[in-house]
């Protein structure tokens, strides 16, 4: 079977920034192992399948390991594709998902991803956990990630994980989030996860669930611009709207192509 595979790096606007996502489009679904192995092969943080319904596109997430209850850069990636690749003509899309049914808008150069609130709440760390970490936090909170608030930007960018440590722990579907009150922006963050074949995701869309109520909370802003500062990069503009928030970004294609199953 011959499909389409697109990569799309999500949360910027130039080629090898943001998080890289594939996506490819399916006509029905096909079976639960053969989409792993696909995410598998090909080696991204995410890969998006999704099916046209008319109304509504079925869309979902998939990391080499495990299917995913929300990713925000694939969903963000799967709109670029069927607006700028397959020329969709309508702007709001309608994705039905593990999730929810979640709504983007594709309007001046940004996609607008309308997504659930997880605000944390205060939470215990484990010490496996813990003793991974180069830095200590001075807060730890937990919605579906963990949420461990630092004191500055810098020292979110030099924060080590001891992977031998941290892997023996896991978390799945959820992960770990460190972020601080940016230099140059409201806030910036980092994402790992234990078990995983990418210890640290790039810029990770659905972590924002958590870290727009939270920020806001504590900014007292209801609009903000964040900074996900892995070696990639990726910005995200933020709306916190209640039970629901808006993630907003970029995205620039990387590649058109092919894949072939038996």
């Amino acid at each position: 079977m011959k499909l389409n595979l697109y990569q799309v790096d999500a949360f910027t606007n130039k080629t090898f920034g943001g998080n890289p996502a594939c996506v490819v489009p399916l006509d029905s679904w096909l079976s639960d192992e053969i989409l792993l192995q696909i995410a598998k092969e090909n080696a991204v943080a995410e890969t998006a399948f999704f099916v046209d319904k008319g109304d509504k596109i079925h869309l979902r997430w998939f990391t080499p390991e495990i299917e995913m209850d929300l990713c925000g850069h694939a969903t963000l990636a799967t709109t670029h594709c069927l607006k700028t690749i397959l020329n969709y003509k309508k702007n709001t899309f309608v994705f039905e998902t593990l999730s929810g049914d979640l709504t983007v808008l594709a309007e001046n150069n940004l996609y607008k991803m309308d997504f659930p609130s997880r605000m944390p709440i205060p939470a215990n760390l484990p010490e496996t956990i813990a003793n991974s970490l180069s830095i200590k936090p001075n807060e730890i909170l937990k919605s579906r990630d963990y949420v461990l608030v630092f004191d500055n930007e810098t020292q979110i960018r030099n924060l080590q994980i001891n992977r031998s440590l941290f892997d023996q722990i896991n978390l799945a579907p959820g992960g770990v989030i460190i972020t601080a009150i940016g230099d140059n922006c409201d806030f910036v963050s980092r994402f790992f996860t234990p078990q995983t074949s990418i210890l640290e995701d790039p810029v990770t869309g659905s972590a924002h669930c958590s870290l727009i109520p939270f920020w806001a909370e504590k900014l007292q802003k209801k609009e903000m611009i964040a900074l996900q500062v892995s070696e990639r990069e990726g910005k995200l503009f933020c709306e916190e709207k209640g039970d629901r928030v808006l993630i907003s970004g970029q995205a620039k294609t990387y590649s058109v192509g092919n894949l072939w199953t038996d």
